[in-house]
């Protein structure tokens, strides 16, 4: 008995010193996580008053990028992003502090990988905005040819262009690599023969009225 009383006595010595040993440290770490989330929070509500000031989202509506709902704008997606890369460099040297190793391991990674999500998101609002001047150009330069048909031609433009950067986007972020780059040429080769025969076989009247047009325009 005396020797179980020492042992459970000896344990509850080292249990206490191990947490009298680790509170200054949690407290340490926490002092950094709340300066992290502090700073971040702050520069989020920066970047949206300065989106807001500039009306961003007005601009980016006007120029045919898809309008998200609610809290899910663009605005808040890309603060958002930067709100949460603030956090993370924040969280590693709290991680260090309270000795989880494996840890910093993974926010290492995510920290590396957050930047491919903020330049998908930027290539996404510059494709969409491309896509959107590409199609208002096609129908101010093809306003000789049937309204129908020009808008066709710029409609189809604008989705291929579409298409085309939410491949980039995938891409950027990692997904399906190797699927996306077999859809990206799928599709190429698709637009390529389709195109071949359509003018091919039934349309070559048409070719050749669209040819004739944009030379007498041009001329």
């Amino acid at each position: 008995m005396p020797n179980i009383g020492q042992i459970v006595a000896t344990s509850l010595n080292n249990a206490l010193l191990g947490i009298a040993n680790f509170i200054p440290k949690f407290v340490a770490g926490l002092v950094i996580l709340l300066i992290g989330i502090i700073i971040a929070t702050v520069l989020k509500q920066v970047i949206v008053g300065v989106f807001k000031a500039l009306k961003i989202e007005n601009y980016l509506k006007r120029y045919g990028v898809p309008e998200l709902k609610d809290e899910f704008t663009w605005t808040n997606i890309l603060a958002e992003i930067i709100r949460w890369f603030v956090i993370i460099v924040f969280l590693i040297p709290t991680a260090d502090v309270w000795g989880l190793p494996q840890i910093i391991t993974v926010l290492n990674e995510f920290l590396l990988y957050l930047p491919n999500v903020f330049v998908a998101a930027i290539i996404a609002l510059i494709g969409f905005v491309f896509a959107r001047l590409a199609y208002d150009v096609i129908l101010a330069s093809t306003k000789g040819i049937d309204a129908q048909t020009s808008n066709a031609i710029a409609t189809i433009t604008r989705w291929a262009i579409n298409v085309f950067v939410i491949l980039a986007v995938l891409s950027q972020l990692g997904v399906a690599t190797d699927l996306i780059r077999i859809l990206f040429t799928g599709l190429v080769a698709m637009l390529s023969i389709a195109g071949g025969i359509a003018f091919g076989l039934g349309g070559q009247g048409t070719a050749k009225d669209l040819v004739e047009g944009v030379r007498k325009r041009f001329k």
